[in-house]
């Protein structure tokens, strides 16, 4: 059986650093076949990365399951098998070719309530600021006037307390 952390790692450098660097040199040399390829895989890992954060939580205990998550990071990339591509283009593909308009639509709007969100909780969030920071100011010159009061108090009698800057208190 394969543990957690053993699992992680090997996502993270087969799933993710290799990916990463063969990108890298997909971009740099230009090579649009390559381009392609790599791009089809980042989307296919994308969603399975956001699938994965869920399954762990539940699918953990099955048998295996690490295993599983390997051999399929594995099949993923392996050049034999072509399993980003063939699940980009057999399922990914036309499924966000048929949803692309919804798709679209349910972002744009997601994108106007973020903002609007935004916008409503930043002016709640200086309005509290502003509240306590007031709040505080009156607190401190409460406070001070109660520290006077009281020092005044544990003055002998008939003394007479110095008034302006250039006097010390004492």
């Amino acid at each position: 059986m394969v543990s957690w952390i053993i699992s992680r790692l090997v996502v993270i450098i087969f799933g993710t650093l290799y990916p990463a660097y063969y990108s890298y040199k997909a971009v740099k040399s230009k090579d649009i076949k390559e381009y392609v390829k790599w791009m089809m895989y980042w989307i296919i890992f994308a969603l399975f990365t956001t699938a994965e954060t869920v399954t762990d939580l539940f699918l953990c205990w099955f048998p295996f399951y690490y295993e599983l998550k390997i051999a399929f990071v594995a099949w993923l990339l392996s050049p034999y098998t072509k399993g980003s591509s063939v699940l980009y283009r057999k399922f990914v593909h036309p499924t966000l070719s048929s949803k692309e308009k919804e798709i679209d639509d349910c972002l744009v709007q997601a994108k106007d309530r973020s903002y609007d969100a935004l916008v409503h909780f930043g002016k709640r969030g200086l309005n509290v600021a502003a509240t306590a920071a007031v709040m505080a100011a009156s607190k401190t010159k409460m406070l001070q006037a109660q520290t006077r009061t009281e020092v005044d108090k544990l003055r002998p009698a008939g003394h007479i307390r110095p008034v302006g800057p250039s006097c010390p208190a004492g």
